[in-house]
């Protein structure tokens, strides 16, 4: 029987491809991913646009059950996700748990933070390699050394932030500011300060969105609202970057 891995998009349930909604229907069992990111809008909102009723996927249901691949030996099961499917690695182990068991996985895309990233007016094939910044991150420095090495090549820097809707804890553009800052403070390798040119974004995807670009100072004052948050770091601009970087200075 199929595994199905559903994207959802960036905003709320009606954003979910028709393609996409016509396979949750089929569907005998249907998890929700909730632990990666978060939709603009409640389970029972998708449970009601979409007939079904949805299981809560927490991080240890994914990735130290296996619930999810044993039910879709026979039974139809779908698996969505905020943005696309088979962006975090989470959902690429569960992916290929499934196909060692025999199970055949139907993969259905949506929009994603990685390109949604577009609307900040910076070119998606100039960014670096992504990293994502812990709550946890008093003594984590690997983000500050992928914006080294990003800069270093003159390439964009796209920081994802932690969150646990759970306990609805979310990490903010200021707080991921305010991480780096620590960090250099360390380090004093010159790679930011209070003077970096920095994107910060909020619901991307959303009528609510919001971008604001700005050095690292300014937008240390600004309050972008609820999440989810992402902060971007830019590399060498483009003059046609430069010019959409300031719509949201």
């Amino acid at each position: 029987m199929p595994l199905y891995f559903i994207g959802l998009g960036l905003n709320n349930e009606k954003d979910i491809t028709i393609n996409g909604l016509e396979s949750i229907k089929k569907c005998d069992v249907v998890y929700l991913e909730n632990y990666t990111s978060i939709l603009n809008c409640k389970k029972e909102d998708l449970e009601k646009f979409c007939s079904k009723k949805i299981i809560s996927a927490r991080r240890s249901l994914v990735e130290e059950s296996n619930e999810i691949i044993e039910n879709a030996k026979t039974k139809n099961v779908a698996f969505l996700v905020a943005g696309d499917p088979l962006v975090a690695t989470t959902h690429i182990d569960l992916f290929l748990r499934a196909k060692k068991e025999g199970i055949k996985c139907n993969i259905i895309h949506n929009a994603s933070i990685i390109t949604a990233v577009g609307a900040t007016g910076l070119q998606v094939y100039k960014f670096g390699k992504t990293t994502s910044i812990p709550m946890e991150n008093e003594n984590i420095e690997a983000p500050y050394d992928v914006l080294h090495d990003n800069l270093g090549l003159g390439l964009h820097t796209l920081f994802l932030l932690d969150l646990n809707p759970e306990e609805e804890k979310f990490m903010s553009v200021n707080d991921a500011i305010r991480y780096l800052l620590r960090v250099e403070l360390k380090r004093n390798e010159k790679v930011f300060s209070e003077k970096t040119l920095c994107a910060g974004c909020a619901r991307l995807g959303s009528k609510t969105q919001v971008i604001k670009a700005g050095n690292a100072r300014d937008l240390l004052k600004f309050d972008f609202g609820k999440p989810v948050h992402c902060l971007i770091v830019p590399g060498k601009l483009h003059f046609m970057e430069e010019e959409a970087l300031k719509l949201y200075s």
